[in-house]
């Protein structure tokens, strides 16, 4: 299996079957360049390496997301770190520890984007 095909499988695993088709619905000849990149190297090279756990790698993705500002990618993120088996605690404490290196501006976005994908999980009241 190459790392494109191994890409799209992490991918699928990680973030569900129903979200590797919506991203191909959306292909074109023009993005179909950054889809291709991504499959291959962001999960394909990256997400496959042994080293850490996928847990530990969602953990690492929602901080720099954070400190970035990237709340759409973000949201991605914290589905994927569910998936991989992070407790709402966990996300918790993930986000106050960014507050703390990142600033309050980009943790609290970050905890309203958190909110609302446990929200939507049924996993917020």
């Amino acid at each position: 299996m190459d790392a494109s095909e191994s890409g799209r499988r992490i991918l699928s695993e990680l973030m569900g079957p129903d979200y590797v088709e919506k991203k191909d619905r959306n292909r074109n000849s023009f993005n179909e360049a950054i889809q291709q990149y991504s499959e291959e190297v962001c999960f394909g090279r990256i997400w496959a390496r042994d080293g850490i756990d996928r847990k530990q790698r969602s953990i690492i993705n929602i901080a720099m997301l954070t400190a970035l500002n990237r709340p759409a990618q973000l949201s991605h993120h914290i589905e994927g770190a569910l998936t991989n088996g992070c407790t709402v605690d966990e996300l918790k404490e993930i986000l106050l520890q960014t507050a703390v290196y990142c600033g309050l501006p980009a943790a609290g976005e970050a905890f309203r984007v958190a909110e609302e994908v446990l929200r939507t999980r049924g996993l917020l009241d």
